[in-house]
């Protein structure tokens, strides 16, 4: 834990990802005061997780025990009691939680949660509630069969994008539903609501069931992206009576309830307390960056490489990304595309051709010029879905377009950076994304030459913060948004309650003569990209 002074109103953020739960403490002024985060593997071993999640024998189910969240949760609280935050002075609080995981709860659920006893750990209280003890997560790939019949259903992938902002996708929550509608018809006939991982986290802290965000719901393939509402042909198509199981959705900025006694009576919070609507990891995490306007666009830089920013207009595709509805913005949309090689393959290639040193890829990159003499390549060490190549290989090209099986080392590392950019350029442009700023996010951030790519390939200043924690941030930030618009009695713009926020800082600007390279060769580039694709 960290923790430093902080005066005032706090705002109280968690992010039940993956690995970790997660918290973060958040002042007047946007300092972060206090954090605390509990690892599920080393904090919680009896549930023998690896990564926080149990991959299953076929290779294609992976999930993590539902009540592992609920042990999580005692042991977070424990260590913000024993390290003396003060929950007292919490005014509101959001929460994040990974996307398209689904929690199951039986019909005494409710009473139970209404019910908590604050002499008791909440694990006691709620072992028994869930009807699916090993909930379904976002890497759960087991439901391929489903996607295809609710892609049959609606009118084929592209239909299925355009109603609900995705194409159905093995992971979300539907199909998952599907899944189990189809093969434990008795745990669906028991089930009385099926919670998103967030509105499972907001509900713990509510005492009651909570509805689902529209952000966070967009998850799903369930929802209308456009109206905020259930789409019924979706919900037909999924299972019976699934608008009863599901509840409601809200918009993000809502304050669903205040927290329970519990909390107050045996950690001492607040008991006015506001809860405000718990949404997704990425939704709170566009909320952590502050990507409050079109023209937002951060891209984060980890494993897989994520573009994600704020849209004005929906135009979903069903072969670029997802369209989610804006956490921070009612009217509003987000688009998100993931590239599965990211981190690892410029890893690789600096392992194969800079003498595994990122000091000796930089020098290499400064040896070469923008555009790489027109050289051209594609670095698949992971089957990609953006753009969908799924034969793993390199794919090098020369300023003819003509395939070659080997660049000079510095055309190398070039390479690596400036295709990966330009498929985020040309992908994040199809689905709306046209940034006039980006933020640079992720371990590859801290590399100037990095950074100064991919300012020049999309023709716009980069820009880097200190943002540990994104999405337990952002929930923190949103709780605040909520708290404002409750007190005023209206929608108040989040770019308005985050203006006085301290800016990030500008690490790269883009040369205006690589600019014209770029563009030139971005044309280039997607017949490369087209040819590749229908050759699969």
């Amino acid at each position: 834990m960290t923790t430093k002074s902080g005066g005032g109103d706090l705002f109280l953020g968690l992010d039940a990802s993956t690995q970790t739960l997660k918290a973060v403490l958040v002042d007047r002024e946007f300092n972060v005061i206090a954090d605390e985060a509990i690892n599920f593997d080393h904090a919680l071993p009896e549930f023998q997780t690896q990564g926080g999640v149990h991959r299953h024998p076929d290779g294609l189910t992976v999930t993590s025990p539902a009540i592992m969240w609920v042990a999580a949760l005692d042991l977070l609280l424990a260590a913000m009691q024993a390290k003396k935050w003060p929950l007292n002075r919490v005014a509101a609080m959001s929460g994040s939680g990974q996307q398209h995981g689904s929690v199951w709860l039986r019909k005494k659920a409710r009473s139970v949660l209404r019910l908590l006893d604050s002499r008791r750990p909440l694990r006691s209280q709620l072992e028994s509630v869930f009807t699916v003890e090993d909930s379904p997560i976002w890497m759960d790939s087991s439901t391929r069969r489903q996607c295809l019949a609710l892609e049959r259903a609606l009118g084929g992938p592209q239909a299925v994008a355009r109603l609900t902002g995705s194409r159905a996708y093995e992971r979300f929550t539907a199909n998952q539903i599907a899944k189990i509608h189809a093969t434990r018809p008795q745990v669906y006939a028991e089930t009385d609501r099926i919670a998103l991982v967030s509105s499972f986290m907001a509900a713990l802290f509510m005492g009651d069931y909570a509805p689902l965000d529209a952000a966070d719901a967009s998850g799903m393939n369930l929802m209308n992206v456009r109206t905020k509402k259930w789409a019924p042909a979706a919900l037909r198509a999924t299972a019976p009576g699934l608008e009863l199981k599901l509840g409601r959705i809200v918009p993000s900025h809502r304050v669903i309830g205040t927290v329970q006694t519990y909390y107050a009576e045996r950690y001492g919070f607040n008991p006015g307390c506001l809860v405000a609507a718990f949404s997704g990891d990425n939704p709170c995490s566009l909320a952590g960056l502050r990507l409050q306007r079109p023209g937002d666009v951060a891209i984060s830089l980890g494993t897989s490489d994520t573009v994600f920013g704020s849209l004005r207009v929906c135009r979903p595709s069903a072969s670029e990304g997802h369209i989610f509805a804006n956490p921070v913005d009612p009217r509003g949309y987000m688009a998100l595309i993931c590239f599965k090689n990211g981190s690892l393959t410029r890893e690789f290639v600096r392992d194969m051709a800079a003498d595994k040193s990122w000091e000796v890829f930089a020098r290499l990159l400064a040896m070469t010029p923008a555009g790489n003499d027109g050289r051209i390549g594609f670095y698949i060490r992971d089957p990609e879905i953006t753009p969908p190549i799924f034969k793993p290989g390199i794919y090098r090209f020369d300023s003819r377009g003509r395939r070659v099986k080997t660049f000079p080392p510095e055309a190398e590392v070039r390479a690596v950076l400036e295709g990966q950019f330009l498929a985020m350029r040309l992908h994040g442009a199809n689905l709306g994304l046209r940034p006039t700023n980006i933020l640079a996010t992720g371990g590859a951030s801290v590399n100037p030459a990095v950074l100064k790519v991919m300012s020049d390939v999309f023709g716009v200043p980069v820009f880097v913060g200190e943002q540990p924690n994104s999405a337990a941030v952002g929930a923190a930030y949103r709780a605040l948004h909520a708290w404002v618009c409750r007190r005023r009695g209206r929608f108040v713009p989040f770019a308005e309650v985050m203006r006085d926020a301290p800016p990030f800082s500008k690490a790269a600007d883009p040369d205006p003569r690589a600019q014209q390279v770029y563009r030139a060769m971005l044309r280039r580039y997607a017949e490369l990209e087209k040819k590749l694709v229908d050759a699969k």
